[in-house]
Formats: structure tokens, C-alpha cells, sequence
């Protein structure tokens, strides 16, 4: 990873964590490839920014990553502990990109390499009993420490009725060539773009260190009739024409059950009415409002006589209605 991790989500090296959840979750989504259909620099953002939050959200991960540089991983994966050993004297090797000196091919070829990588190269420089300085004799082999196993990401889409209320879904999950039944717990007012960390789901060690954790990054799918904005609903309610001449009250369903809304006398199509508290659901216990939007619908035919009452309603009750339109 050459590009620095704060800037791909453009917070300072000191920001604390919920800087850095809140910088994720933009950026997630904005980039995210749902949003952003057949752009391929928009998903391989989305890839950087993931990549950046899985680093940064984890402590040890953060402060290798801060001591080390781009090259972390491979020296956490070596096994070297640089506070490990020798007196306070002795000199570190903080900072040092060691790929750069000892991996890579030097000018004129023919680099120094090492067959098992930095491991080996610290072995060899620093091995325990190494008598006479000879290659391998009287040299103990250092144990490799157990390693973590690797995170596994998947996504899964949810119904807006269980992101906004909350509830136990199941899911499959293709693991070591079998499918596997899971089952997790979708907290209330989830959005696309969270993610649900469930320990020791991932992939299981190489050398018996704990297993890796299955990230879910959700992804809330559309609902015929109702349509999330932020912690709000929106509806489009289907009226007939008496009920928006004369008035009406009507029953609407909320997520938390059906209200009776009062439609006033005299409500063109278009109008919107506000349900307060009748959107999702805060972790606090607060809630955003269900705003219903007035659709007037008309018989997709009419007799004559009805038509005659329409001609007389529409001669009793003249209307100007685009004398202001304007181009």
C-alpha cells in the first residue's frame, strides 16, 4: 500500500476514532459501486477506502502501520519485535524500509534476497547461539509467533423493513468449497455502506493463532412503495378526488404499525404531510419523520354523467393555474 492510508480517507494522522468511522462512511458511500455503476475508478476507490478503514479501525494495525509505513505487514508478519532483547543502547530499525535495501534487485542486478523473506534475513543476523559465526551451526531456529487468520469480506443486502427496524436475518456463505448457513442480528436504522463485524467468522490461522473476523458490508435493497432519505421515509399515498376535495382521514402504514392521516379539505396533488417520528430509528431512541406526498388518482374512465358534474364543479369554480408559467 504506497498511498498513505490517512490521505485515501483524508484525515489527519492524529484523528481520533469516530473521525475516522465518519470519514469512512462518506467516502464509502460515495464511491460505492451501486452509486457509481460501470466506474471503474469509483470501485477501485471504494477498494482503497476499505482497505484504509480496515487499518486504521484496528488498533495494532494503526500503530504498525504509523511506526512502519506501507511495509507493515510484511515486518508484523515476520515476527520481529524491535523492543524485544538488548539494552537500551542498542540501535532500532525504525523508519528502515528493509524491501528497499535487502528485497528488491540493486543497481547492476543480482540483489540480496533471502528465502523466507525478513524472517530468515533476522535469523541470520540475529540468531540465538550462532558458535563461530558458522552458516546454520549451533543456530536455534526461531518459532514463527501465531498469526492471525485473514478477514473475510462479504456483502449483504437486506430488505428496507429489516434495516430500518432491525431483526435476525440468515445468510449463505461459501467457505472451504461448502456452503455454510449464518445467521446475524441487523441492529435498527442501518444503511448502505455499514458493516457488521462478526469475531472469528473469517479464515482460520496458518500456524494456530486465532481465526480472522467476516466483515458484512450491507447493502439496503429499494422498497416498492416506501424510499429512505436519512433518517426519513417518504410516501407517495394514492387519494381519489372526493377525498381530496372534501377531505378525508385515511389509514397509512408506518414501520411501526398503521396511523390514521388526516387529509385537509381543498389538497391538490403533490402536497406533502409529515407523520413526525414515524422514520427510522436512532440507536438513541429517537426517530426521523414518514412524509407523505398526495397522488390524486382518477377512474381510468368516466360515464357521462359524471362528466357532466365535472363540466358544472369546473364552470362553478373557475381556476387561473399557469398564467405564471414562465420559461
Amino acid at each position: 500500500m504506497t498511498e498513505d492510508l490517512y490521505q485515501v480517507l483524508g484525515v489527519s494522522r492524529t484523528a481520533t476514532n469516530d473521525e475516522i468511522k465518519k470519514a469512512h462512511r462518506r467516502l464509502a458511500l460515495k464511491f460505492h459501486p451501486d452509486k457509481n455503476p460501470d466506474n471503474d475508478e469509483a470501485r477501485e476507490k471504494f477498494k482503497r477506502v476499505q482497505e484504509a478503514y480496515d487499518v486504521l479501525s484496528d488498533e495494532d494495525k494503526r500503530a504498525a502501520y504509523d511506526r512502519y509505513g506501507a511495509d507493515f505487514e510484511k515486518i508484523r508478519s515476520s515476527g520481529w519485535n524491535p523492543n524485544a532483547g538488548g539494552g537500551a543502547g542498542e540501535a532500532g530499525f525504525d523508519g528502515l524500509d528493509l524491501e528497499q535495501i535487502f528485497g528488491g534487485r540493486g543497481r547492476g542486478g543480482g540483489g540480496v534476497q533471502f528465502e523466507h523473506g525478513f524472517s530468515d534475513f533476522f535469523e541470520q543476523m540475529m540468531g540465538a547461539g550462532a558458535a563461530g559465526g558458522g552458516r546454520g551451526r549451533g543456530r536455534a531456529r526461531r518459532t514463527q509467533p501465531p498469526q492471525r487468520g485473514a478477514n473475510v469480506r462479504h456483502e449483504l443486502e437486506l430488505p428496507l423493513q429489516t434495516a430500518v427496524l432491525g431483526g435476525t436475518t440468515e445468510f449463505y456463505l461459501n467457505r472451504g468449497g461448502k456452503s455454510e448457513k449464518l445467521s446475524v442480528t441487523i441492529p435498527p436504522g442501518v444503511e448502505t455502506g455499514s458493516k457488521i463485524r462478526l469475531r472469528e467468522q473469517g479464515q482460520p490461522s496458518p500456524n494456530g493463532g486465532p481465526t480472522g473476523d467476516l466483515i458484512l458490508l450491507l447493502k439496503v435493497s429499494n422498497h416498492p412503495s416506501f424510499r429512505r432519505i436519512g433518517k426519513n421515509l417518504e410516501l407517495q399515498l394514492p387519494v381519489s378526488l372526493p377525498e381530496a376535495a372534501l377531505g378525508a382521514k385515511v389509514d397509512v402504514p408506518t414501520p411501526t404499525g398503521t396511523v390514521t392521516l388526516s387529509i385537509p379539505p381543498s389538497t391538490s396533488s403533490g402536497r406533502r404531510l409529515r407523520l413526525k417520528g414515524q422514520g427510522v430509528r436512532n440507536r438513541d431512541g429517537s426517530a426521523g419523520d414518514l412524509i407523505v406526498e398526495i397522488q390524486i388518482r382518477l377512474p381510468e374512465s368516466l360515464d357521462d354523467e359524471s362528466k357532466e358534474l365535472i363540466e358544472k364543479f369546473a364552470e362553478q369554480n373557475p381556476m387561473i393555474l399557469r398564467d405564471a408559467l414562465a420559461f
